[in-house]
């Protein structure tokens, strides 16, 4: 199942599959949000969200967490 970074649930687990937004894929490339990475959502109550990704917290805006699609991994 595919969904936006920003719909995850807090504790969810998936893989970054492609972004809506291109502009955006060389930022997301060095936060290290490649296509294929595994990625859990650690905290989406508030803006920004927190997710683990290789190893480390990152933080990201929703207007940026809505551009990132991830197949959930059940």
């Amino acid at each position: 199942m595919f969904v936006k970074l920003s719909e995850m649930k807090a504790g969810s687990t998936g893989i970054i599959r492609s972004f809506e937004n291109e502009s955006l894929y060389l930022k997301f490339m060095e936060m290290g949000c490649i296509p294929g990475e595994s990625i859990t959502m650690n905290d989406n109550s508030s803006n920004p969200i927190r997710i683990t990704i290789s190893g480390y917290q990152l933080s990201l805006r929703v207007e940026e967490a809505q551009n990132i699609i991830i197949e959930l991994i059940m």
